[in-house]
């Protein structure tokens, strides 16, 4: 018969056993299931988790955010929206109180740089309220893809911005391939703005779009007005310069150049020296599908394609 020394070596031994499978797998860390980014002013954003209550600031990111499936997650939203989903949405302004913000206890309000850099108290006021701010804006195409992802990440919706993606650059290929059968690549004039008949720069937003639909910018040379601005003034002298070189002239409308029409720009003194105004090729196209990081940016490159090579797309 066993002694009771014995069982109690046994007993020992067991609770040993019970404790080291207790230890064997480590316990929950302070950074498991943290979600965490970088944004556009190189700030450090920490999320505990997806956030489920969030103020944009900016149409773009309503849009793209909306576009993700976070329409019960967005309880607030910029002045300036222009997606139906958004409008009766409570607005919130970053020139006015942030006390209205704080009071709607979000936990994440998402801004544009420029913000932060205009309007400092505003952003600092709920920063030390303990919200988090995080600043993007992709000021190139190439940066589009990192944002879309950064805004997901933020939300949780990966997988959504994935799926996203892939059909947004499916359907830039699928642009690609029609315009690569146009035998004769067509000059194109841009015009950002009426005023000292602004152009875009190669690099900006616009210039991207333009270069994705086959077209050639005929203002190439221009210079940004400042460091990375999207635009340039290029002048009417110039661009007379090159008017039997312009085979289309796109203009676009919104908020930057309000009540431009193909017979306004007809009418301006000189342009019946264009090539593209004498043989009625001017177009005009919508600011929001060629300016504005959003996944329309697909469906602009779509539209300039169709305008600039109408041929090619009519199967001709």
């Amino acid at each position: 018969m066993k002694s009771k020394a014995f069982y109690l070596v046994v007993l020992l031994l067991l609770l040993a056993i019970v404790a080291g499978c207790g230890t064997s797998k480590p316990a929950a860390t302070a950074n498991e299931g943290i979600i965490k980014i970088t944004d556009d002013l190189n700030q450090t954003i920490v999320l505990k988790q997806p956030a489920k209550r969030i103020i944009s600031l900016y149409s773009a990111h309503t849009e793209n955010l909306l576009a993700l499936g976070l329409e019960a997650e967005i309880i607030g939203v910029s002045p300036a929206e222009s997606d139906p989903a958004a409008k009766n949405k409570p607005v919130f302004d970053y020139r006015a109180d942030p006390e209205k913000v704080l009071a709607a206890e979000p936990d994440l309000v998402i801004i544009r740089p420029f913000i932060k850099q205009s309007h400092p108290d505003f952003v600092k006021t709920l920063e030390q309220a303990n919200i988090k701010v995080v600043c993007l804006y992709p000021e190139k195409f190439e940066e589009f893809d990192s944002y879309i992802k950064k805004l997901a990440i933020l939300t949780g919706k990966e997988q959504q911005a994935d799926d996203k993606l892939a059909a947004f650059h499916a359907k830039l290929n699928q642009v690609a391939e029609h315009t690569a059968k146009a035998p004769i690549k067509k000059q194109v004039y841009f015009e950002a703005t009426a005023t000292e008949y602004r152009t875009i720069t190669p690099a900006s937003m616009p210039g991207t779009v333009l270069k994705l639909a086959g077209g050639l910018n005929a203002a190439a040379d221009a210079q940004p007005l400042k460091a990375a601005s999207s635009i340039a003034a290029y002048g009417s002298e110039r661009l007379l310069m090159k008017a039997e070189e312009i085979d289309i002239f796109l203009a676009q409308r919104g908020p930057m150049n309000p009540g431009v029409t193909p017979d306004s720009i007809k009418q301006r003194p000189g342009f019946d020296k264009i090539k593209a105004v004498r043989e009625g090729k001017v177009y005009i196209v919508d600011e929001g599908f060629v300016s504005s990081p959003t996944f329309r940016l697909a469906e602009g490159v779509e539209q300039l394609a169709k305008l600039i090579y109408p041929e090619v797309y009519n199967g001709q």
